[in-house]
């Protein structure tokens, strides 16, 4: 690691008031139902890093997959309407596992369900933001998600972030976070598809974000998920123009968080204001 890189690792782990988003790929089965040791392990991570002082709030996906699984459906609903509708039951039950999941380590959440022109209105941006100062000044664990039941593209007049990983760039840049970590199926950024190139390199440390790096990250994630790696750097250019550092790193592997806080050389770092030169 690079001297330069060990001081932006440094950074990290000094950071204070982190927004960590976790992928529905890494919630959920290939069938739907929750990857309940990928949850628990989530909620002990941050517990963790809210005992040393840290502040953290988490950004979730997951609740047309988790819907899916409730309902034994076969595939993802494709329909507007059907999609609402199985994000109305998934929700539900993703807040309850992660409600029980907190409480082994007494902490309490609150559910915080966003749209984009909610943070469009700057009257009722300020509500929200003043809403999660009140959680985290009480030490509660907000959840943020998007509502989607009412947020879709499809509706002209009530905007759509698209993904999870665009709205917790969002959500770091109106509460001046310092860290954003975007836990996802994969372990880091690198300069091919790492699934179809073996010799694919990892990259570690990003100070520039442009248009080849884009155009290599590909498009769509999973089926159960909406956002793939291009929707992560695209995040990180929000993130970073903001102040924001970002790291993006798989979500799955154990103690994932603490070895990032703890400054390993794990993930791909995003440094703050990174320079953007994309067409």
């Amino acid at each position: 690691m690079s001297e330069e890189s060990q001081v932006n690792r440094q950074s990290i782990k000094d950071s204070h008031r982190i927004v960590i988003k976790v992928g529905t790929s890494t919630l959920t089965y290939e069938n739907g139902r929750m990857n309940l040791r990928n949850i628990e392990r989530l909620a002990r991570a941050i517990s963790s890093i809210m005992n040393e002082g840290r502040e953290a709030i988490l950004v979730t996906s997951g609740a047309i997959g988790v819907g899916v699984g409730c309902l034994d459906l076969k595939e993802k609903p494709t329909t507007l309407r059907d999609k609402q509708a199985v994000a109305a039951v998934g929700q539900c039950e993703l807040m309850n596992v992660y409600s029980r999941c907190f409480a082994e380590y007494s902490r309490v959440v609150a559910q915080v369900l966003l749209t984009k022109d909610d943070l469009v209105d700057p009257i009722t941006r300020e509500n929200i933001t003043n809403t999660f100062e009140a959680l985290i000044e009480k030490g509660i664990v907000p959840i943020v998600n998007e509502n989607d039941t009412v947020s879709t593209t499809e509706i002209p007049h009530n905007g759509s972030f698209g993904d999870n990983d665009t709205l917790s760039a969002h959500v770091a840049r109106i509460l001046h976070a310092d860290l954003l970590i975007i836990l996802s199926d994969i372990d880091s950024l690198y300069d091919s598809n790492p699934r179809e190139n073996e010799e694919a390199q990892r990259i570690g440390y990003v100070e520039e974000i442009d248009q080849a790096m884009l155009d290599s990250a590909g498009g769509a994630g999973s089926a159960r998920g909406t956002g793939g790696m291009q929707s992560k750097i695209s995040a990180m250019m929000l993130a970073t123009a903001a102040g924001v550092g970002g790291i993006i790193a798989e979500g799955s592997q154990s103690q994932i968080l603490e070895a990032i806080l703890d400054g390993e050389d794990i993930g791909t770092y995003f440094v703050p204001h990174c320079r953007i030169s994309v067409i």
